[in-house]
């Protein structure tokens, strides 16, 4: 019913303003571009969405091998070889975090902070470390 009523509008010609120039169609498309009924959602949804990894909880004999390791480090200052720390980042947006290997020179083991110093001013905090590898450990005698 009611296209019966508009039904003359359509043989009528489209209207042109005299007195501005016609928008072009980027400049039409432009002035709704900016309009984002939900502000925010993207990045929400892309956080949400944003993967992390669980703390792995050590067993003791596990922590006590990275114990002996660190301190073998501590005890023999070393400074000329590579050490690899795998260790974890808690995420400061959502529960869960990642793991990262830092792999470099250990300039000092600071005892009463709690961090490893890499010669490049690196730390590592000795709690959240779950893994030391490197070829200084090959050379122990005793298995570690």
């Amino acid at each position: 019913m009611s296209e019966e009523r508009y039904a003359y509008m359509i043989s009528m010609p489209h209207h042109r303003s005299k007195t501005r120039k016609p928008m072009t169609m980027i400049g039409r498309a432009a002035q709704f571009g900016a309009f984002r009924a939900l502000v925010g959602y993207e990045e929400e949804i892309a956080e949400t969405g944003r993967l992390t990894d669980k703390r792995i909880i050590l067993d003791e004999y596990v922590q006590a091998q990275i114990n002996r390791k660190l301190q073998y480090l501590h005890d023999r200052h070393m400074q000329t070889e590579n050490v690899s720390l795998t260790y974890f980042v808690p995420d400061a947006k959502k529960a869960g975090g990642a793991y990262k290997t830092k792999t470099g020179t250990v300039r000092k083991i600071k005892v009463f902070e709690g961090v490893v110093q890499f010669t490049d001013g690196a730390e590592v905090p000795i709690h959240d470390i779950v893994a030391i590898a490197g070829e200084a450990f090959e050379k122990i005698e005793e298995p570690l």
